[in-house]
């Protein structure tokens, strides 16, 4: 006699071993051929006891379950009255099978989704360092869209390079510049005098040494009205750069 083997599936419960066959034997869910579900469902647990393989007591009640229904499919129907429905011993069955798959389909999507993201690492938020924003009423944006006015009316410089090399701008001098500047007007300044002259590449350096002196709270800006004039002014407890 040749040697043959029988592969057991797992399932996870009495819904789980009815879904299996339904849909290996493309059985019409709405529709179910009882007598031929029970077969298939009792062939199972008599493989389960050949193989010595504990039965769930569930999967018991649901034998049960199915022999109670195809018994009540083969008796006589009672009469019914004209115009009430026919009561199908299936249906509750049918309920509890589609909501089984309906669960285990969103199962299926959540354990693909959380397959995916675990490939991914993933850490809590971090408390960025904090500078000190523009202070006073004036946003960073505010600032910006004011500089943007101030290079409008600023005409670029055209140099040929084979005459003049551009010249190089730090921030730091730059900051020097302002603060005395700022010396000269009594510790206010026009906001548009900070940028009276230089090439679009100065202007933008200057811009950037101002705002780090309002980083280092040395100078504030200030505005008295929506649109009225922008002064920057040295701080009274601020230490100069």
């Amino acid at each position: 006699m040749e040697d043959y083997k029988i592969k057991l599936d797992a399932f996870e419960g009495p819904m789980d071993l009815l879904m299996h066959l339904i849909e290996k034997n493309k059985l019409d869910i709405y529709d179910i051929p009882i007598a031929e579900l029970t077969r298939q469902y009792l062939d199972y647990l008599d493989k389960f006891r050949e193989f010595n393989i504990e039965i769930a007591s569930s999967f018991l009640v649901m034998a049960a379950t199915l022999l109670q229904i195809k018994s009540r499919m083969m008796l006589p129907k009672a009469p019914q009255e004209e115009g009430e429905p026919e009561e199908d011993p299936r249906f509750e069955l049918v309920q509890r099978i589609l909501e089984y798959r309906k669960f285990k389909q969103v199962s299926q999507v959540l354990g693909d989704m959380a397959g995916i993201q675990e490939r991914f690492v993933a850490r809590e938020p971090m408390e960025l360092p904090v500078h000190h924003l523009p202070p006073g009423n004036l946003s960073l944006q505010q600032l910006v869209e004011a500089f943007h006015t101030v290079l409008s009316v600023k005409e670029e410089l055209s140099i040929p390079k084979a005459l003049v090399e551009p010249e190089e701008y730090s921030i730091k001098d730059k900051m020097e510049n302002i603060i005395l500047l700022l010396g000269r007007s009594r510790g206010k300044l026009l906001f548009s005098e900070a940028f009276r002259s230089g090439t679009r590449s100065e202007l933008i350096v200057t811009f950037l040494a101002l705002l780090e002196l309002m980083k280092l709270r040395t100078v504030t800006v200030k505005q008295q009205r929506p649109f009225a004039e922008i002064y920057i002014c040295v701080r009274e407890e601020g230490v100069h750069a």
